[in-house]
């Protein structure tokens, strides 16, 4: 593990002027009890608050998700950001310059590229905007009315124009931007060794993160071209099409508004605007690419309503089936919005009207009526060969709800469908072919150290780290746990336990959360027993190894004052196994 780059008392001073509690009541609502203030996890959806946060100490933690981390992780969480990012926020907040980086120029060369990036980005996008507005932009303008985009959506989305292949090349690299910028963004290609506008005479629309950067484009040609219709920017340093979610910027913004009370994720960025405009502006998209487990986490992150609103035809049922088995794995509310005729949602604006579209929305299913009345259109139920295949099917998804008390609606409309009693449905969909039950998708990165009892060590280790009364100090602790060397080196840099999270992988790693976030109350009272019984599972275990090492020596030693060497050790040790004797492991720390 290595220091992330910031001298330690600089971000020590940084994390005293950003105060988590402060910083956390800006995303959540907080309860303080007793010591600790109380949420609902703003990283999972859950109905009883379960995450907690240390004001002391300056650290968080979710008993649900088992999310940790201190103000600097929160941020990076909330704003998905990386740590770099998070802590320039953070100081620009607090007023503090930031330091020289004391990590590797590989690692400085990044964050300068990235930055430059951006900067580029920055400039570019609000270049294509002054463009739209030209007079040799009319073909643009044209294609604007055409849509009946109002100014209002040319601000919101930022949309602009490239006008030619040349143009963003010449005005970057008079605001002195180097070829390999330019390159590295994404924004400019290269070909007979000349730079050109990778995005050239198309219409723009600026692709934002959820802190309101500009991290690449999407273009749409305006005339007839032998290229595809749209074109994304390719993945950069800062863009990456599998985790960017269309509109996330503006969806954060009415979150914060406290607007939020739903998304509806559809499948295109014109689908985006057109919802927008009509006023669902709770309306996202991916970015041309199919739904990733990093789609759905950002999703989350904003609300747990989720309604599926892609396109009526064939490829939609196909998307939105595939959709549900992904949301499926989360602990969310999730719907799917019936689009009629195959339209996509700016069709059902046009030829309907939004209060029609509104209907639609209002009468979205759950998920699992959903899947039904699809699997019903599949099959004939009056035949009695595809009413069993209707049903398997249908018992297999209900299955995967992972719940009796779940399951008992949707039985009943199979029911109703089939004719089939409750009670044989009940017990068919028990031995369903199911998927695994649903969770909340929680990655447990606890390293597999293959040594004593993991349960007693992390209890030990806990007590060392919180400093508690009754740990012994005699105790020669790295002799005791041997393998859990880099666990004890923390330790013993007594950091405050919100410097661990500056560690280099620390928050990746399980079992030192673990250590960090233990909850003690469970032993109230009782901790100072279960510290020795935890020190003694441990030295037994490492006695007996001893023991049975020595006696493997012994029986192999033809040396008569070695094996008597070897036979007072094995006393010693058959005392110690007597008397639960941790003499063996005396020391100072």
């Amino acid at each position: 593990m290595q220091n992330k780059g910031f001298p330690t008392e600089w971000l020590s001073e940084l994390k005293r002027k950003s105060d988590l509690v402060s910083i956390a009541s800006n995303y959540v609502r907080l309860q303080q009890k007793g010591q600790r203030y109380w949420a609902c996890c703003p990283f999972h959806s859950e109905k009883t608050p379960s995450f907690s946060i240390n004001a002391e100490e300056g650290i968080y933690y979710c008993f649900g998700c088992k999310e940790s981390g201190d103000v600097i992780k929160f941020v990076e969480k909330m704003e998905n950001l990386d740590f770099w990012d998070a802590v320039k926020l953070l100081a620009e907040k607090a007023g503090m310059e930031l330091p020289e980086l004391q990590s590797t120029s590989t690692i400085k060369g990044d964050k300068e590229l990235k930055s430059r990036v951006l900067l580029a980005l920055d400039y570019a996008y609000k270049h294509y905007m002054e463009n739209l507005y030209n007079k040799d932009a009319k073909v643009a303008q044209d294609y604007i009315k055409l849509r009946k985009f109002t100014r209002r959506e040319l601000e919101d989305f930022k949309i602009g124009y490239s006008k030619n292949w040349t143009d963003i090349v010449d005005y970057l690299k008079g605001k002195g931007f180097t070829e390999k910028e330019l390159l590295e963004s994404g924004i400019c290609g290269k070909k007979n060794n000349h730079l050109y506008d990778f995005i050239g005479e198309r219409l723009v629309f600026p692709i934002f993160n959820s802190f309101g950067e500009c991290i690449g484009f999407s273009a749409r040609a305006l005339e007839k071209t032998d290229f595809a219709k749209y074109k994304n920017t390719a993945e950069t340093i800062v863009f990456q099409k599998g985790r960017v979610v269309f509109g996330i910027n503006l969806l954060k913004a009415q979150k914060q508004q406290q607007l939020l009370d739903k998304i509806i994720l559809v499948e295109g960025q014109m689908d985006v605007i057109a919802m927008h405009k009509a006023g669902f502006k709770c309306t996202v998209a991916c970015m041309g690419t199919a739904l990733t487990q990093d789609h759905i986490k950002e999703l989350l992150r904003y609300n747990e309503n989720i309604y599926l609103c892609f396109d009526g035809d064939g490829a939609g049922t196909k998307a939105t089936l595939r959709a549900i088995d992904m949301f499926r794995n989360y602990n969310c509310n999730l719907k799917v919005i019936k689009l009629e005729g195959g339209k996509d949602p700016d069709e059902v604006l046009n030829n309907l009207g939004k209060e029609r579209l509104q209907e639609m929305i209002n009468n979205a299913k759950p998920y699992m009526e959903f899947l039904i009345e699809h699997y019903k259109n599949q099959f004939d139920l009056n035949v009695p060969e595809q009413k069993n295949k209707f049903v398997r099917i249908i018992l297999a998804e209900i299955g995967k709800l992972g719940s009796g008390t779940l399951y008992e609606p949707y039985l009943e409309i199979v029911r109703d469908l089939t004719k089939i009693p409750l009670d044989i449905l009940r017990r068919d969909v028990n031995n369903a072919d199911t998927m695994p039950k649903q969770s909340e998708v929680v990655l447990d990165k606890t390293p597999q150290i293959q040594r004593g009892d993991e349960k007693a060590a992390k209890f030990i280790l806990a007590s060392l780290l919180h400093k508690k009364g009754y740990v012994l100090p005699n105790i020669d602790y790295e002799k005791l746990l041997e393998g859990y060397e880099n666990y004890l080196e923390i330790i013993n840099k007594n950091l405050p336990l919100s410097s661990i999270f500056d560690i280099e992988g620390a928050s990746e790693d399980g079992f030192l959360m673990d250590i960090v976030n233990f909850n003690f109350t469970v032993f109230e009272g009782d901790e100072e027993r279960y510290f020795k019984e935890c020190l003694w599972k441990i030295a037994e275990q490492d006695l007996k190894k001893l023991q049975s090492k020595l006696n493997e020596e012994y029986k192999n030693c033809e040396d008569l004052e070695k094996r008597s060497e070897i036979a007072k050790h094995l006393g010693k040790i058959a005392l110690q196994l007597k008397n639960k004797s941790l003499e063996e492991f005396n020391g100072r720390r």
